[in-house]
């Protein structure tokens, strides 16, 4: 069974225990080859009970892929959202993204997701608009503020956030999804993310 790294953010356990088990059977097996009967059977109870909370493996997934959203931009974003100081802030965050969607259960839930995406597009809307298109408005609306104080000159907050998140994903990401490197050490993580604040800061720098 994989590793639960996710923080509770559901009130309703039984609910919380089928998506916990939901999710290591569809990582296991795949979305086409996993059943309800199968999860149903994890769970030591009936298909009754999944369709208690899902109507099908279609709303079962997206709730997956929403709660899966939902666990990293909490990781990502509670730490560093009200940080005074804007180069640690985006230190911080960078550091964070990168342990987060680096990691070996992050890629295979990516992976995952993306797969199911090209069969059924409203997954991978889904995931997109929960995942890296909130946490984007969420980095955003950080840069903004650090805007309005003076303490960068954007003209663009969102795009600028979406700037700043490829700058510090964009060599280790592609090496990662093509399994040519495995997961990154801190050390290696810094070497991505200290140049990539260094050049976001010089680009929107308030005097440039």
């Amino acid at each position: 069974m994989i590793q639960d790294l996710k923080p509770r953010l559901d009130r309703d356990a039984r609910r919380e225990a089928i998506l916990d088990v939901a999710r290591d059977v569809f990582l296991e097996e795949g979305y086409a080859n996993a059943s309800m009967s199968t999860i149903a059977a994890r769970l030591g109870g009936s298909k009754g009970t999944l369709y208690n909370y899902f109507k099908n493996k279609e709303d079962l997934f997206a709730a997956y892929v929403t709660r899966h959203c939902m666990w990293q931009r909490e990781a990502m974003f509670a730490l560093f959202s009200e940080e005074k100081d804007v180069r640690t802030a985006l230190t911080k965050l960078g550091r964070t993204y990168l342990s987060i969607v680096l990691s070996d259960f992050s890629l295979l839930n990516f992976r995952l997701i993306v797969a199911e995406a090209q069969r059924t597009p409203a997954v991978g809307k889904a995931f997109y608009e929960a995942g890296p298109e909130r946490g984007s408005q969420m980095l955003g609306a950080y840069l903004e503020r650090a805007n309005a104080r003076g303490l960068l000159k954007i003209d663009d907050p969102l795009r600028a956030a979406h700037q700043f998140i490829g700058l510090c994903q964009n060599r280790l990401m592609k090496a990662r999804l093509c399994n040519a490197v495995g997961e990154p050490t801190a050390e290696e993580i810094d070497r991505e993310v200290l140049p990539a604040v260094e050049a976001f800061l010089t680009a929107f720098a308030p005097g440039r």
